[in-house]
C-alpha cells in the first residue's frame, strides 16, 4: 500500500515565513528531481510527524499530493528541532518510473531464536547493519529486506551477498562485502568447546 501525503504550494520563502509557518502548524519543505524546477511546499505538521515514526515512510516510494496533482517521490532530508518533537524542515525528490533510485533499506532479522549460535551456544545475535543502500526501478523498491539467520553458528557471519534480494534490486557495496549481522558469546561467557577442557 502506497503511502500518501498532502502539500500545498509555499509562496513566501526565507527564515521568517518558515517560522511563521511553523507557529502556524505546517512544516516548510522543498520537492525537487524529475527533470522538473525545485517547487518550495509546505505541508501540515501533525500529519507528516504521525508518518515519520512509520519504517515505510523512509524506505517506499510516496504519493505526494499537490495543487490537484499526484507524483511519486522519495523522503531525502528531514531536519528535526535537537529537542522539541518538531519537524523543521522536510525534502523530497521526485522519481520517474524508468530511471533507477539509491535508497536505504532497513533489514528485519528473523529465525534469530533457531540459529544454532543462539540455541546451542547460548551465543547473541550482533547487528552490524541495520539497513543497505539498494538500486532499482521504483517499482522494485522493497519496504524491506529480510535477513534469515536460521542456519547462522556461533562465530560465523551473514554478510551483503549473502542476501536473498528481490528482483531487479541490487546492493550497493562500497569497499569489501559487509558484515551484516554475527552470532558471538555475551561479555563473560565461556563457549561449551572451551569449558570442557577444564571439567
Amino acid at each position: 500500500m502506497q503511502i500518501e501525503i498532502s502539500a500545498t504550494a509555499r509562496k513566501l520563502q526565507g527564515t521568517g515565513a518558515s517560522r511563521r509557518l511553523r507557529i502556524a502548524g505546517r512544516v516548510p519543505g522543498i520537492v525537487y528531481g524529475g527533470g522538473k524546477e525545485a517547487q518550495a511546499i509546505e505541508l501540515d505538521h501533525n500529519a507528516i510527524f504521525h508518518q515519520l515514526k512509520k519504517e515505510a515512510f523512509h524506505s517506499s516510494i510516496l504519493k505526494l499530493s499537490l495543487e490537484g496533482a499526484v507524483e511519486q517521490v522519495l523522503l531525502r532530508d528531514v531536519q528535526m528541532h535537537p529537542y522539541k518533537p518538531l519537524v523543521l524542515h522536510i525534502d523530497f525528490q521526485r522519481v520517474a518510473k524508468d530511471q533507477k533510485v539509491h535508497m536505504k533499506v532497513p533489514l528485519h532479522f528473523v529465525n534469530a531464536d533457531i540459529a544454532p549460535g543462539v540455541k546451542l551456544s547460548s551465543g547473541i545475535v550482533s547487528h552490524v547493519m541495520t539497513e543497505i543502500e539498494v538500486s532499482c526501478l521504483p517499482g522494485n523498491l522493497p519496504e524491506y529486506i529480510e535477513v534469515d539467520l536460521a542456519t547462522l553458528a556461533l562465530g560465523h557471519s551473514i554478510h551483503i551477498s549473502d542476501l536473498k534480494l528481490p528482483k531487479g534490486v541490487e546492493a550497493i557495496v562500497h569497499g569489501d562485502d559487509s558484515v551484516v549481522a554475527t552470532i558471538i558469546l555475551p561479555r563473560g561467557a565461556v563457549s561449551e568447546e572451551a569449558a570442557a577442557p577444564e571439567a
